[in-house]
């Protein structure tokens, strides 16, 4: 049998974005952001869906375009920084000792160091209630040499396979992800470091855990 839980977001596996965009100043800013995905497939489009208080959410308005690093595993401490600090008070890319590349096809800069980013221009903008739906054309996606496969595509196996539900914890047991303390016990079945038990650390931007979210 069944129990009803009432009108949720739980829907998963959530992505880990980490969308790149410039501020008014022109400083290039990230965040994590876990409500995204593949919106269409001709022309290639992909959506996020950010909180209006963010900081990245009024760059992608007036820049009219966004993207999206894909990070690896190496790279979790800094990706769980992103979600947590506003790019208003912070220069994320300075704290977490990290490259900002500036697109040469959209107006948004990317994080050199992460294996895979997609390059979008804005084409729509949907207003949804809380947050606000942003859907970018995919104009370029670039990849390193090392995640290429032998017949020169991407292998996206070793892209993501760090962000499998099955690795999650083993990551969190390295990384206190998502802004909570990660102890071996906080990892234990019935007593994890979130309330809602994130498999994935950009959780932390997608209203799943409890807490005060800032304005990334």
């Amino acid at each position: 049998m069944k129990k009803s839980l009432g009108a949720k977001t739980l829907v998963y596996p959530a992505p880990v974005f980490v969308v790149g965009t410039y501020d008014p100043q022109g400083k290039p800013n990230v965040m994590t952001a876990a409500w995204g995905g593949i919106c269409c497939s001709r022309p290639p489009c992909v959506a996020v869906s950010l909180r209006k208080a963010t900081y990245t959410c009024g760059n992608i308005v007036a820049r009219k375009a966004f993207t999206i690093s894909i990070p690896s595993e190496a790279h979790v401490q800094a990706v769980d920084h992103f979600g947590l600090v506003s790019g208003r008070d912070v220069d994320k890319f300075a704290a977490a000792k990290l490259t900002p590349v500036r697109s040469d096809l959209v107006d948004a800069p990317y994080v050199k160091e992460f294996p895979m980013v997609v390059e979008c221009r804005l084409v729509h903008t949907i207003e949804l209630g809380l947050h606000t739906q942003f859907v970018g054309e995919v104009v370029d996606v670039k990849v390193d040499e090392a995640v290429l496969a032998s017949d020169g595509t991407a292998d996206l196996r070793q892209v993501w396979r760090w962000i499998e539900p099955k690795t999650a914890w083993t990551i969190a047991g390295r990384a206190a992800v998502v802004g909570f303390p990660v102890t071996p016990a906080s990892l234990s079945v019935g007593n994890p470091p979130c309330s809602n038990r994130p498999l994935l650390l950009a959780r932390a931007t997608s209203g799943l855990c409890t807490g005060a979210r800032p304005a990334v």
